[in-house]
């Protein structure tokens, strides 16, 4: 699994985004639009509101409003998975996660 970046929430939490989520979101069937705004997805996660889904209390949705965004965007959607996995000494860690951002209009 390779890493691309990880970045704090303004709760302290922190999230990461692989290459093949990377891949994944800017890929041809899915959000390509998103490929020039790698940035603004990091500052979504670090300043956006944050909101849990209420059907899956690990996933989190995370909103920012952007003024340049293409065609008729106001805001880029990162969607963390929030998650735990084992240290080597047996601990629970965070292993949260960006599964999928994308560009939408929000009025």
């Amino acid at each position: 699994m390779s890493i691309r970046w990880t970045v704090n929430d303004h709760f302290g939490n922190a999230s990461y985004l692989t290459q093949e989520r990377w891949d994944h979101i800017v890929g041809p069937n899915n959000h390509p639009e998103m490929v020039d705004f790698e940035g603004h997805l990091k500052k979504t996660i670090q300043t956006g509101t944050r909101k849990q889904d209420s059907l899956n209390p690990q996933k989190y949705r995370y909103v920012k409003a952007f003024e340049d965004l293409p065609e008729a965007n106001t805001h880029i959607v990162a969607i963390v998975l929030f998650r735990f996995k084992e240290s080597e000494t047996g601990e629970p860690i965070q292993n949260n996660y960006i599964v999928t951002a994308y560009q939408k209009e929000i009025g």
